[in-house]
């Protein structure tokens, strides 16, 4: 019996006494056999670490925790988030007046607002289930907003004319700064409930979050501003929804960079220790 056949017994049955005649012959004359079978049968007591060293441990981990809550169900989440775009639309819509619903007409005004109803639920569906790890999404959030844009813009290409006009930037400008201030307002509930579930990704809840906020604005002009050139529309409309977008984009990214450097620097620090 050779080295490799008393390897393999030994790992079988490490005890001598059990081992095969021939292999406990071979023991008593092979020095690195007899030194396998003790590396085999030694216990391995590591030293207990000291109790500066738990202590720092118990630090590290304790600087961290904080009381949680449930998470809200996905139903309510949404429910809240859905309500509170139809509030601040409805208000702010009888606030300033109706005037484009009596010159768009039914079917343009029918296919403009469902459009942006639904765009607004999927966003909150969409959101709900970015705030419960674990959930499995039906249409991917990182492409969920610009999809949302690409719909938009094919129904006002289809429902409004195209037309040259006078002073455009000027009257653009004017239903853009109202629509931004719409959707700023509204970001503030929307985060306050938002912020009572578990943000994994707050480059893409941002993103998903400030399109929902700047469609608050948009759905509030549709409503009201008369002006229906598809350019107009186009550009200040649906300009408050991509600013939206953006603007949550680039302040889940701001968040995203300073929560890893901030685990980045407490790493360094316990490591420094």
């Amino acid at each position: 019996m050779n080295c490799s056949d008393v390897d393999r017994a030994l790992l079988d049955e490490p005890l001598p006494s059990r081992l095969p005649s021939e292999a406990q012959e071979h023991l008593c004359g092979c020095r690195r056999c007899r030194e396998f079978l003790r590396a085999l049968n030694s216990s391995v007591s590591p030293e207990s670490p000291s109790p500066t060293t738990l202590r720092r441990i118990q630090q590290a981990i304790s600087a961290d925790l904080q009381p949680v809550h449930p998470v809200a169900s996905k139903r309510s989440i949404v429910g809240a988030l859905v309500a509170i775009y139809a509030c601040i639309v409805a208000v702010a819509a009888y606030r300033f007046g109706a005037s484009a619903l009596s010159v768009m007409g039914l079917l343009p005004a029918s296919a403009i607002l469902g459009t942006l109803a639904i765009s607004a639920a999927l966003l909150a569906h969409s959101l709900a289930h970015q705030m419960v790890p674990g959930s499995q999404h039906r249409i991917p959030p990182e492409l969920l907003p610009a999809g949302i844009m690409v719909v938009l813009m094919f129904a006002v290409a289809v429902s409004f004319p195209f037309r040259d006009e006078r002073a455009y930037w000027a009257i653009a400008w004017g239903c853009l700064r109202a629509g931004a201030r719409l959707g700023a307002v509204a970001a503030i509930p929307f985060w306050l409930v938002l912020r009572q579930g578990a943000i994994l990704s707050p480059v893409m809840t941002g993103a998903t979050t400030g399109l929902l906020a700047g469609l608050v604005g948009t759905s509030v002009l549709e409503i009201h501003c008369p002006n229906m050139d598809a350019w107009h529309v186009l550009a200040s409309h649906l300009g408050v929804a991509a600013l939206g977008g953006i603007a949550g984009f680039t302040a889940g990214l701001i968040a995203e960079i300073a929560g890893t450097r901030s685990l980045a620097r407490r790493a360094s620090s316990s490591r420094g220790h």
